[in-house]
């Protein structure tokens, strides 16, 4: 079934609907059933008060039944359908009901029927953009991430492949030189052996030139009678020395395979267990498949359910005060773990407290007016140095750490992400600004500047949260808008305001998606409540309500509005849902 042209948001939008009643241009809340009018709050009491009307149902705008659209009846044609067979489910009008086909079935209210259809088809779109399609995108980044870490591992394993091949080597190498040096040390004795035969032989030689001489000599000599002495006698040819020839070395092969090889280097393969399904975050009941402990599914499929009948409540009710101590305004609060919670002024002061409001701690920090601190999913709390260009952490042992280093920008606000832990940050160097992704090991993952056609999208982005879609939400005081982009960091819209002068200030974001920023305009000091998609949907609190000055801005677990205010140390709580 087609949108109606009122339930059709735009998707650059500032527009809201207006009430129904003739001459009436005040906002629509509210929606009378019966009537099918779209009512402001005024009218809405008319409406209630009038005899006419007084016992129709009137309920939140969002809440509202759809009219069932004019349909002619195929039989008769004069008739509009406006009766369910539920025996053969199929619409009929007044008339068809005395057919002898319908008798003794059972009859529903089409209008009451038709909107049960469409209520579900609220649901199942709500499931889808909330539920199914953030889930599926989270599990595609995760395995993206999945992929960058096998690329590392991979890395990982063939650096290490190669290492253990290199020290293979080197151990041949070694193991080369020391036969290498094996086999000169043999050659060299085999030679100095063989240098002592040659030398032995070169004696004899000389031995025999000599004896060779001396016959020569006794033979030309003229008296024989020396041919008979006893020294004649003594001249004998001395036998050849005897020497050995030396036995030759050899080499014997080593014997090794590649199996061998492949042994020695170690090898690559999964570890004996099996693959983790990933998680998949609850939804609406137990039965959905998870890998978390039942009390963390309890709290997620009740906070689901609550998302199901949560909506704005017409007023807004004062729950409670308390005042900080240690700050003299309250210009930023970051609700931390086990209730604990920091706030901070305009001159540097960050201070946390427990439940009882007493101060357990004090920092003196560059920060001014800006959402300069957050408290990330681990409990630790991050604040931005404007003066040192650092992002710091306080882990909870109290000790403090330089995390980021953002260079030439001075990082203004900051923001945990709920959603993945992811850290954003909004930034500016003289005119110009940016937000930049950092995640949660501080490595920049993103950095978003300017929209699809060039333009700056930010001047001073000084205070910034995430919506429940992923949605970045900045406050920008040099734009004088409410600037959001989604996760990729496309421009979605900037929200300027309902015709007064607006300097948007401390925002936050609820459980239905609600964007909430203050008005820090001197004169119109009020807390604009807008949906996703930059609908404006009420003036949740003015001055006429008793707020003064709003600054800081915060949602509890309790869906209560944690309001701070620059004039005062006194934080006042709201309950605005119903």
């Amino acid at each position: 079934m087609a949108m109606s042209a009122e339930e059709e948001i735009p998707a650059m939008a500032q527009h809201y609907l207006v009430c129904g009643t003739e001459d009436c241009k005040r906002n629509c809340q509210f929606y009378c059933n019966p009537c099918h009018q779209r009512l402001c709050e005024r009218c809405r009491d008319e409406h209630q008060e009038s005899p006419e009307t007084k016992d129709h149902e009137v309920v939140p705008y969002k809440q509202r039944k759809p009219q069932l659209p004019e349909e002619k009846c195929n039989l008769h044609p004069k008739r509009n359908v406006d009766i369910l067979c539920k025996d053969c489910n199929v619409p009929l009008c007044a008339k068809c009901i005395f057919m002898k086909e319908h008798t003794g079935h059972q009859l529903d209210d089409l209008e009451e029927k038709y909107a049960e259809k469409v209520a579900f088809c609220r649901s199942e779109i709500s499931k889808i953009q909330e539920y199914y399609l953030s889930t599926s995108q989270g599990l595609k980044k995760e395995i993206k991430e999945d992929v960058m870490e096998i690329k590392k591992t991979m890395n990982d394993i063939r650096n290490s492949i190669k290492a253990e091949a290199d020290s293979l080597k080197e151990l041949v190498d070694k193991v080369t030189s020391n036969k290498l040096e094996q086999a000169n040390e043999i050659e060299e004795t085999l030679l100095k052996t063989l240098n002592s035969q040659e030398k032995t032989y070169e004696d004899y030689t000389e031995y025999l030139e000599k004896l060779l001489k001396e016959f020569h000599s006794y033979k030309s000599i003229t008296n024989f009678r020396v041919l008979f002495s006893d020294d004649f006698d003594k001249l004998k040819i001395q036998s050849i020395p005897q020497t050995t020839q030396p036995v030759l070395p050899v080499f014997t092969a080593g014997q090794f395979y590649k199996d061998d090889v492949s042994k020695l280097l170690g090898s690559v393969n999964f570890p004996n267990t099996k693959p983790d399904n990933r998680r998949i975050k609850p939804m609406e009941t137990a039965s959905t498949q998870l890998k978390l402990t039942g009390k963390q599914m309890r709290r997620d499929v009740e906070k689901f359910d609550m998302k199901q009948t949560l909506s704005l409540s017409s007023s807004v009710t004062k729950v409670r005060e308390y005042t900080v101590p240690g700050v003299d305004r309250v210009y930023h609060i970051s609700l931390g773990k086990s209730g604990k919670l920091w706030a901070s002024d305009s001159n540097g002061n960050l201070v946390q407290t427990d439940l009882q409001w007493n101060q357990l701690q004090k920092i003196q920090t560059s920060g001014g007016s800006e959402g300069y601190h957050t408290v990330t999913q681990d409990g630790d709390l991050m604040y931005t140095d404007t003066k040192n260009k650092v992002i710091n952490r306080i882990k909870q042992d109290n000790t403090i750490t330089t995390f980021i280093k953002t260079g030439v920008w001075e990082p203004l606000s900051i923001h945990s992400s709920r959603i993945n832990g992811d850290i954003l940050v909004g930034m500016e160097k003289g005119i110009e600004g940016k937000v930049t992704r950092y995640n949660k090991t501080g490595k920049e993952i993103q950095n978003i500047q300017r929209d699809n056609k060039g333009h700056r999208l930010y001047g001073n982005p000084h205070y910034i949260t995430e919506n429940i879609n992923g949605d970045i939400c900045t406050s920008d005081f040099n734009n004088r808008a409410v600037v959001v982009v989604n996760k990729s960091g496309k421009h979605r819209f900037s929200y300027t305001g309902q015709g007064s002068v607006f300097y948007p200030c401390g925002i936050c974001t609820d459980l239905l998606g609600h964007i909430i920023v203050c008005n820090g305009f001197p004169g119109n000091y009020t807390l604009y409540t807008i949906d996703q998609d930059g609908q404006f949907l009420s003036l949740l609190l003015t001055p006429q309500q008793g707020i003064e000055y709003p600054r800081g801005l915060c949602v509890d677990d309790e869906n209560n509005l944690h309001v701070g205010q620059f004039h005062t140390n006194t934080v006042t709580v709201y309950k605005y849902l119903q």
